[in-house]
């Protein structure tokens, strides 16, 4: 069995073996990560050492030919590549989406900071910590320096000896490929879910139309349009190579019959192309090191991670994208997407995904690598020789010829895809349909206030003497206190509510609060504590006894989707006028809002969230938490949550206490401290905050167990 057979035989035996075992498959997620792990084990020796050897081995007059002709026109070879990797992501269908709080809102995406990642002070240290592009860069000056060293043939004999040992290395580890990609498969089919399945197959799609136009006609007809070759003749010489490179998905074994390839279609060029045939000796594997198309190509899968994980990599980061796509690509891309995720804030776990599309992917790929390299070569010794002329009316036909190509793969892409993916949204159902993590103890739920029971007697031994533990809620305290579709009381503080009553051995009894008379209720004893969201302020402070901060929340705005990059920062939005913001009929919140935003119009609303909501379609931006503003665009999709910088404000919240007592309140900050310790508080705000396993888990279909019904 040739090794391309025994690739496609660990694909298919992979994926039947996790379509047998469903989630059991997760057993070889060790194997998998291994041999990940494997591949990028050899990555940066491998960068280092090529490089040096392969520009070291250069003349000087090679050397200048390559930097003036060949950087031209890699050069622009890699603007065209980048356009299509930055149009792949128009067809992605436009679905509705939102998601619960995520601790990406709040965190701030360290600068840029060119110096830092691409000028090694410590090559060695950049080596250790797998910066990519520091190494790429030092591998690139101790190269173009070991060209004018006299006795250089003696240091390059040394590192082609080092770098055939690395290459059979990696042979070594290429040999388990079949094995890696079983387990990669089967850990993939048994565990992805069918809705990132079909999501997944748009990115497939798309990548694939758009690497084969590149292949099969905007590469070689470029050539055509710019040379005397004529584009099927680049096709048709480089055949076999380009197959070859298809099939095995390996641009390196191609490299002999690609320079082969451009030597026969430039020696139909006439007398005087002899010479720059005999420097695609030189081009050919030179380039090899240097990004390609296909590679630059999968910079989409970049921006198609951020869609799919509702992170959108916005067009203004387009170019650092590009940037930094282009100097991280000059090693492998096992290495170079991991790291673009983490640079893009994209959650880390895509990169899976990643290896599921590379399957596909990586052959088409070489395809296009293959295409591009022998488009290097013919354009560079065309250059050269004085073949490539800027003619009008070719570059016309082909510009002309390529848009209506361009137009009719990615919209008929797009409109493919978007009538396969299922464009219904369920986040807000997902969100009604949560229930408490633990087991409730007895409670009483009121919908209607009521007057306040009478006593004498202090909070504590109130709550001992009636056996019953009474709660004040504000049902509009999404996802602190809210009604499920069973018309169930939910939510972080109402899971705390039953863990502290059933610690007590009491009973509960939840009763709504007015929001109007809060302190007044609090002073009847109408209940013991409030537990729903409070926040805590310096008004409130001065008429009512809180107890500890449990939680600390982030001030936020809540914008419509797409106007979510106009309030990125504090100066972004001043630098927008008198912008018109809601904000809740909280004092703190007013104050600070109009030191941050001098010329802001701000409106308070007293009637809750709800009226807060109301004031949407006629304002700017409403003034929300970041936790729960979250939640509430679950129910509202078309709006967004937006953590304004440069450094968020925190707001605490804490629990109101009866009667200000000061019992009560130590009896509940030492509760508090506890579950901050036991991990009570931690749990609930992973359930209810971050929304962790909020959809009840459903054993993934597998033939095991709903086809054979062998285990249940």
């Amino acid at each position: 069995m040739t090794f391309s057979r025994q690739i496609l035989a660990g694909l298919t035996l992979g994926t039947l073996t996790g379509l047998f075992l469903g989630e059991r498959a997760a057993a070889l997620k060790w194997a998998a990560d291994s041999f990940v792990k494997l591949l990028q084990m050899m990555v940066l020796p491998y960068i280092t050492v090529s490089i040096v050897a392969s520009l070291g081995s250069l003349k000087p007059s090679e050397l200048r030919t390559l930097g003036l002709r060949g950087a031209t026109v890699i050069g622009a070879l890699w603007l065209v590549a980048l356009m299509f990797a930055f149009l792949i992501p128009l067809t992605f269908p436009s679905v509705q989406n939102a998601s619960f709080f995520s601790s990406s809102l709040v965190e701030r995406r360290p600068a840029f900071n060119f110096i830092d990642l691409y000028i090694p002070a410590n090559p060695f240290n950049s080596l250790a910590n797998n910066v990519v592009p520091a190494v790429v860069l030092f591998s690139l000056i101790l190269g173009i320096a070991v060209v004018s060293v006299k006795q250089r043939e003696q240091l390059l004999d040394v590192l082609r000896v080092v770098r055939d040992a690395i290459s059979a290395a990696t042979r070594m580890v290429t040999r388990l490929t079949p094995y890696g990609l079983f387990a990669i498969a089967a850990n993939a089919a048994g565990t992805l879910g069918l809705e990132q399945l079909s999501r997944l197959q748009i990115y497939l799609v798309a990548y694939v139309g758009v690497a084969l136009l590149l292949s099969l006609w905007v590469l070689p007809g470029l050539v055509g349009a710019l040379t005397p070759i004529r584009a099927r003749d680049v096709l048709g010489e480089s055949r076999d190579s380009l197959i070859t490179a298809l099939i095995a998905g390996d641009l390196f074994i191609v490299l002999p019959g690609l320079m082969q390839a451009s030597r026969t279609l430039l020696g139909r060029l006439g007398p005087g192309a002899g010479e720059p045939g005999e420097l695609t000796e030189v081009i050919v594997p030179a380039s090899f090191n240097f990004p390609h198309t296909g590679k630059l190509l999968s910079l989409s899968f970049v921006l198609f991670a951020g869609w799919f994980a509702d992170a959108l990599v916005p067009l203004s980061d387009y170019p650092q994208l590009a940037l930094a796509g282009l100097v991280t690509f000059f090693g492998s891309l096992n290495a170079a997407v991991p790291f673009l995720l983490d640079q893009f804030r994209i959650p880390a776990d895509t990169f899976q995904l990643f290896l599921a599309t590379g399957v596909i992917n990586s052959r088409v790929g070489s395809l296009v690598a293959a295409v591009h390299t022998l488009t290097v070569a013919l354009l560079v010794a065309c250059a050269v020789s004085g073949h490539l002329h800027w003619r009008r009316g070719p570059m016309l036909k082909f510009a002309g010829i390529t848009a209506v190509l361009v137009i009719t793969v990615l919209g008929g892409t797009r409109l493919v895809m978007a009538r396969g993916v299922s464009q219904e949204y369920t986040k807000d159902r997902v969100l009604a349909a949560m229930h408490l993590l633990q087991q409730p103890v007895p409670a009483t739920v009121a919908r209607e206030l009521s007057p306040a029971p009478a006593t004498t007697l202090p909070p504590l031994e109130t709550i001992e003497a009636r056996n019953v533990l009474r709660v004040g809620y504000l049902p509009d305290a999404l996802p602190f206190a809210f009604f499920n579709q069973s018309g169930d009381l939910v939510g972080f503080d109402v899971e705390l509510a039953h863990r502290l009553a059933r610690e007590m051995g009491v009973s509960l009894a939840f009763v709504p609060m007015d929001r109007a008379r809060l302190a007044e209720q609090l002073a009847d004893g109408y209940c013991d504590l409030v537990m729903s969201g409070m926040v805590v302020t310096t008004n409130r402070a001065r008429a009512l006894l809180f107890s500890d901060s449990y939680l600390d929340e982030t001030l936020a705005l809540i914008v419509p989707d797409g106007q979510r990059e106009r309030f990125a920062s504090w100066d972004a939005i001043r630098d927008l006028g008198a912008v018109r913001i809601v904000a809740p009929d909280v004092p703190y919140y007013v104050t600070k809002l109009r030191d941050l935003l001098p010329q802001a119009m701000v409106k308070t609303e007293a009637g809750g969230i709800e009226g807060l909501l109301r004031h949407a379609a006629t304002s700017d931006a409403l003034l929300l938490p970041a936790e729960r503003g979250s939640a509430w665009t679950l129910m509202y999709p078309q709006y967004s949550v937006v953590v304004p910088g440069p450094d968020p404000i925190r707001v605490p919240l804490a629990y109101p206490i009866a009667k200000q007592d000061p019992r009560l309140a130590a009896f509940v900050n030492t509760w508090i401290a506890l579950k901050r310790k036991d991990g009570t508080i931690d749990a609930a705000y992973k359930h209810w905050i971050l929304g962790q396993d909020a959809v009840p888990r459903q054993p993934r279909w597998s033939i095991i167990r709903d086809v054979l019904h062998w285990v249940e």
